[in-house]
């Protein structure tokens, strides 16, 4: 009897890690699929920069395009990126520090497709976060094992993906061009607000007098909060250098979180770009 319920609870075992691991997989299929079709949607540069283009925007704009982007170089708007750094999960009161390496392929101002790998020892967390066609996930699992997160498109998680894909665009700097629907308002000498037509809430950029980016905060709608309820709070954070690729200049590391500005701000993410090859 002990023997027969033995050998039925190991097969119970056996059968769930192999769905978890079929699922595991399956999912990381689908992220790449999703890259692959979103590098197919990229639109065609639309020729390339010259400063005349910015000649009649506000001055942080001027400044910002001129020093982001290299006469000559293609206006392309989809960028992939190669990244490595460190991720903190948790927050303020309490985290765990994962060494982490991820790819993403980038459309600002709705679309992207991240996927990375954070290790801690023997414990490692894989998975991706996307928004796509106007649908989000959030996909993560222990060990390709076990589900720690699996959070399907929903009006929220699409909501603060699209915030997300704005904020990244200081990665795509062409896609940032009025003639992508982006605005630019000049809120002090070095402070800009941009924009989108997407609807979301405005980004707003602080420049150094090169023009270089120095910090990004939005106001994003999260749950990321002791009641773990969406609203609107603070995200964003710092960039600490910079690295020119393909003649577009982009912030290269960088420390983002939520309640940037805060007594509660964790940058958990740290991040380093290692590539960027746009398309």
């Amino acid at each position: 009897m002990w023997k027969t319920l033995l050998v039925a609870g190991g097969l119970l075992v056996a059968g769930a890690m192999a769905l978890a691991a079929w699922s595991y997989r399956q999912a990381g299929n689908d992220a790449e699929a999703a890259m692959r079709a979103l590098a197919g949607r990229a639109k065609p540069a639309a020729g390339v920069f010259e400063p005349a283009l910015v000649a009649e925007l506000p001055e942080i704009a001027r400044r910002y395009f001129t020093h982001a982007i290299a006469p000559g170089t293609r206006l392309a708007t989809t960028v992939q990126l190669d990244m490595e750094g460190t991720f903190l999960l948790g927050d303020k009161s309490g985290f765990q520090t994962y060494a982490m390496t991820a790819r993403q392929i980038l459309a600002p101002p709705s679309e992207f497709v991240w996927t990375a790998r954070m290790e801690a020892g023997l414990l490692h967390i894989s998975g991706s976060d996307a928004l796509v066609q106007g649908a989000g996930w959030t996909r993560f699992w222990i060990n390709g094992l076990v589900p720690v997160v699996n959070v399907p498109a929903s009006p929220d998680l699409n909501r603060s993906a699209l915030t997300r894909s704005a904020m990244e665009a200081i990665w795509a700097p062409a896609s940032l061009l009025p003639a992508n629907g982006v605005t630019w308002e000049q809120t002090g000498l070095d402070t800009a607000r941009l924009y989108f037509t997407t609807g979301i809430e405005p980004v707003d950029m602080t420049l150094g007098p090169d023009g270089r980016v120095l910090d990004v905060v939005a106001m994003r709608w999260s749950d990321a909060n002791p009641d773990k309820q969406f609203r609107l709070q603070t995200f964003g954070g710092t960039m600490q250098a910079e690295a020119t690729f393909h003649g577009f200049t982009i912030p290269s590391l960088v420390n983002i979180g939520n309640h940037y500005g805060t007594a509660d701000y964790l940058p958990f993410f740290q991040a380093r770009i290692v590539a960027a090859d746009y398309l």
